[in-house]
């Protein structure tokens, strides 16, 4: 299960919606061990695409060296989908080489009619996709 601030899941929707139609993403960083997520970190989608991000190789090599500096490490990494729903793609899983993190999505795109975004979250472990609940708290 993740759990989350309220605040950090208003500036990740923010995020994904300033960024639209192209796909947002970041991190948000907690102490190593935590499993609790304090710090947003906006990222620049390399890709500047509606259909795939990709973090820019500097800038995560920069953010990893931050994380191991302050004994944070990523504890949720997230994008948007602009058209669909908020669901790992192929590439996403590919992509998630963090078993430890929270892959959050936010669909901009009303999917599912209930509203102009989904917030989800999974777990991608060796290519397996596990969705997990969401608890949003006011505080940790």
């Amino acid at each position: 299960m993740l759990t989350i601030t309220q605040a950090l899941v208003d500036q990740i929707v923010a995020h994904a919606r300033k960024d639209h139609p192209d796909e947002a993403c970041g991190v948000v960083a907690g102490p190593a061990g935590s499993d609790r997520p304090e710090r947003f970190i906006p990222m620049l989608n390399a890709a500047m695409s509606p259909t795939f991000y990709e973090f820019d190789s500097g800038d995560l090599l920069k953010l990893y060296r931050e994380m191991d500096d302050r004994d944070e490490e990523p504890v949720v990494i997230y994008h948007s989908h602009t058209a669909t729903e908020a669901y790992p793609s192929r590439t996403d899983i590919s992509y998630a080489n963090e078993p430890g993190a929270h892959y959050v999505l936010v669909s901009t795109a009303d999917t599912d009619g209930l509203g102009d975004f989904q917030f989800r979250s999974y777990r991608i472990v060796e290519g397996e996709v596990t969705e997990e609940e969401v608890q949003i708290v006011e505080a940790y």
